[in-house]
C-alpha cells in the first residue's frame, strides 16, 4: 500500500531512468514515489532466466551499455561496472570465392591486415581511421553536454568547432558521407548499421533520422565504446532501485498507473491504489503514452522496427572462415548480411511490406566478456549465450498473423548466420527443462505488449538531435530537454530530448529540472 497521499514527485515507470531521477530527487530531500506497472522495477534493461530450468540470467532486452555517464554512476554511489571489449567487430564475406572477414579490434596491427586482406589496399583502413577519428573528437565535445542544460544548435556547432563533422553528422544524409569516406560495400555497411539501430531508415533518407540514430551511437563516453555490463543489464537497475530506496524513494510495484490530472502547479496521478497528489509528476514513459494518461489527443506511436532473439549455447558454432577464433568473432558485433548493398535491399523490401529476403542483424556473445550471467555448471561445461539483434523489421510487417510471421523472420534470420557457419547454429542450441531450444524472439508488438512501448520503438519516439532551438525558452524543462506541455509534468525518459539508449540521462535531467524549478 501507499505510505502517503501526498509527494514531492511521483515518477510514472520504474525503469532505468524513473529510478536515476528517483534516487537523485530523493538524496536531495524530496518525497518521491514510484509507481511501476510490471511486478519488478528495470523496464527494458533487466536480467532474466529467459529459458525454463536454465540457470542463465540474460540481459534479456537491452544488452550494451554507452551513453550512461560516469558521473551518474559516481553521484548516485552505484555499485555497478562494465567491462570493455579488445575486439569492436567481425564481418564474414567470402573474397576470390574462399571465406574470409573483416576483423577490427583494439590490436591495430591485426585490424590493418584485415582490411588489406580483405580491400586489397590499406586505403580503407585509412579512410577508417580519419573517419572515426573525426567521430571520436566529435564524441569528446558532445557527450559531456547530455547532462549540462540543452544547448542551442548553434551553441553546440561551436563547441564541436569543426564545419566539415558537422555538416558529415548533422545536416548531410548520413550515406553520402559514407559514400565519400568508404569505396569498399562490406566497409559501407559496417559503418552505416550505427545509424540503423532500432530505427527504420535507409543510408539517404532526407529526414535525418539515421543521422540522430548514428550519432547517438558513435558519442558515448567520448568515445563511442559499448560496454558489457557486469550481471547483466538488471544488475545496473538494481543497483539504481536500491540507491534510489537507501535514499529515501518509494517504490512501489505492479501499480500500473490509469490517468494523470494537473493545473500546472498541483498534480493527481491515479493508479490501481487510489489517487495521489504531487507537485511533479516525472513520466518514464512514451510521449504517446502520457497523452492517453492526460487524457489528450496522442500522437501517432513511432514505429520500432527490429527483432530481439535471445539464445543459449553449448558451445560457440564453428566459422566457415578458419582464420579467426569464434570467440573472437563473437566477442565483439558480429554482422550478418549487413553489406551496404544489402542494408538498402532489405529497407527496400520490408518498406513494400515484405520481409527481407536475407534479413541483416548483427550478434554478440555475453557470457564471452562477462561470464558472471551463467551458472558455475553452466560456466564449466562451456556454455555461451548469444544476442542477436535484427535490422529493418518494421512493425507492420507484424500487423497480420504475427506469430507466423515472427517465425518466418526469425527461420529467414537464422538462415543468414548459417550461411556463415561451418555447422547448423541449431546443433549448438541448448534446451530447456523441457527439452525446447533456448531461443527466444521478440517483435516490434511482442515488446509493445509485454513493455508497454508504443509501435514497439525502443526510443519511445524518433530521436533528436542533442539541442534546441533560439526561443524554445528559458524555463527549467526547457533548459533540461524534458518539457512537456503542462509546466509540472515532465519526461525523464527516452522521449525526452536526449533520450534513447541505456543512459539515465534523461532522468538526470529531469531531477535537475526540479531541483531548479524549486
Amino acid at each position: 500500500m501507499l505510505q502517503e497521499s501526498s509527494y514531492d514527485v511521483v515518477i510514472v515507470g520504474g525503469g532505468h531512468n524513473g529510478l536515476v531521477a528517483a534516487a537523485y530527487l530523493a538524496r536531495a530531500g524530496r518525497r518521491v514515489l514510484v509507481l511501476e506497472r510490471l511486478e519488478h522495477t528495470g523496464g527494458a534493461a533487466v536480467s532474466s532466466r529467459a529459458f525454463r530450468g536454465v540457470d542463465a540470467r540474460l540481459s534479456r532486452y537491452s544488452y550494451l551499455v554507452s551513453l550512461l555517464p560516469h558521473k551518474i554512476v559516481d553521484d548516485l554511489g552505484l555499485r555497478f561496472a562494465v567491462r570493455k571489449r579488445s575486439v569492436s567487430s567481425y564481418t564474414p564475406a567470402v573474397r576470390g570465392g574462399r571465406p574470409t572477414g573483416l576483423y577490427v579490434s583494439s590490436d591495430e596491427d591485426a585490424t590493418r591486415a584485415s582490411f588489406a586482406r580483405i580491400t586489397g589496399s590499406d586505403r580503407e583502413y585509412a579512410a577508417w581511421q580519419r573517419f572515426y577519428g573525426m567521430t571520436r573528437r566529435v564524441a569528446e565535445r558532445v557527450f559531456p553536454t547530455l547532462t549540462e542544460p540543452l544547448p542551442t544548435r548553434a551553441a553546440l556547432r561551436a563547441r564541436i568547432d569543426d564545419e566539415a563533422a558537422w555538416e558529415a553528422l548533422f545536416e548531410r544524409p548520413l550515406g553520402e558521407t559514407v559514400e565519400a569516406a568508404f569505396a569498399d560495400d562490406l566497409v559501407r555497411g559496417v559503418v552505416l548499421t550505427d545509424g540503423l539501430i532500432g530505427t527504420f531508415a535507409h543510408a539517404h533518407d532526407p529526414g535525418l533520422a539515421q543521422n540522430r540514430c548514428f550519432l547517438y551511437h558513435v558519442v558515448g563516453g567520448g568515445t563511442g565504446d559499448w560496454d558489457v555490463p557486469i550481471g547483466g543489464m538488471g544488475a545496473l537497475t538494481d543497483a539504481l532501485a536500491d540507491a534510489a530506496r537507501k535514499a529515501g524513494a518509494e517504490i512501489v510495484t505492479g501499480c500500473p498507473v490509469t490517468g494523470i490530472a494537473t493545473d500546472g502547479g498541483t498534480a493527481e496521478v491515479a493508479c490501481a491504489q487510489g489517487t495521489v497528489a504531487a507537485r511533479h509528476v516525472l513520466v518514464n514513459a512514451a510521449p504517446h503514452t502520457l497523452a492517453g494518461l492526460l487524457g489528450e489527443q496522442a500522437p501517432e506511436p513511432a514505429e520500432g522496427a527490429q527483432l530481439k532473439v535471445n539464445m543459449l549455447l553449448t558451445r560457440l558454432p564453428r566459422l566457415r572462415d578458419t582464420s579467426v577464433d569464434p570467440r573472437l568473432a563473437f566477442s565483439g558485433t558480429f554482422h550478418v548480411a549487413e553489406g551496404y548493398g544489402q542494408l538498402e535491399a532489405a529497407y527496400r523490401q520490408a518498406a513494400a511490406g515484405e520481409l527481407p529476403v536475407a534479413p541483416p542483424s548483427e550478434i554478440y556473445c555475453h557470457s564471452l566478456t562477462d561470464p558472471s550471467i551463467l551458472g558455475p555448471d553452466l560456466v564449466r561445461q562451456g556454455y555461451q549465450t548469444l544476442t542477436l539483434f535484427g535490422l529493418h523489421a518494421p512493425a507492420r510487417l507484424f500487423a497480420g498473423d504475427h506469430d507466423a510471421t515472427r517465425e518466418r523472420l526469425l527461420a529467414a534470420t537464422l538462415a543468414q548466420l548459417d550461411a556463415v557457419l561451418a555447422e547448423p547454429l541449431t546443433d549448438c542450441l541448448a534446451t530447456d527443462a523441457d527439452g525446447r531450444p533456448c531461443i527466444e524472439a521478440r517483435s516490434p508488438l511482442d515488446l509493445e505488449r509485454d513493455l508497454g512501448l508504443p509501435g514497439g520503438n525502443i526510443f519511445h519516439r524518433e530521436l533528436a538531435f542533442p539541442y534546441g532551438e533560439e526561443g524554445d525558452g528559458d524555463d527549467a524543462p526547457a533548459r533540461w530537454g524534458v518539457r512537456t506541455a503542462h509546466a509540472n509534468v515532465l519526461l525523464c525518459g527516452a522521449g525526452a530530448v536526449r533520450g534513447g539508449g541505456v543512459s539515465g540521462i534523461p532522468g538526470h535531467n529531469a531531477a535537475m529540472a526540479v531541483l531548479e524549478q524549486d
